[in-house]
């Protein structure tokens, strides 16, 4: 049985992994159009750039937390202390770049409503 659940969580942990990238290559792609489109255009303010880097960060926080569930899930079948070791010092630097990549962002929304 628990060679199954271990199997199971396998996939699980490859699929969430894998909606990650997505997000952040998605988010990517979004940006550098945003970027490219800003700068053909002449239109290459410092209120737009912000924009699309805000824009780009909120994609990598999304991708950020599916990354964290990923190993979540890979830990949770029965686990050993290098696993919860190596899951702990990851999740607290992802916690790190959440907290200042949220922080960033939520400052840069605040100068955009307020110019």
């Amino acid at each position: 049985m628990e060679d199954v659940l271990r199997e199971a969580s396998g996939a699980v942990a490859l699929t969430i992994e894998a909606i990650a990238v997505l997000i952040v290559g998605w988010g990517s792609i979004e940006a550098a159009v945003a970027l490219a489109r800003i700068t053909i255009g002449g239109q290459a303010t410092h209120g737009a750039r912000k924009d699309a880097w805000r824009r780009l960060g909120t994609w990598l926080l999304l991708g950020l937390e599916f990354e964290l569930a990923a190993d979540i899930v890979q830990t949770v079948i029965s686990p050993g202390w290098e696993d919860i070791g190596a899951l702990g010092a990851i999740a607290a630097i992802r916690t790190f770049l959440n907290y200042f990549l949220e922080k960033d962002l939520r400052e840069t929304t605040t100068e955009i409503r307020t110019a």
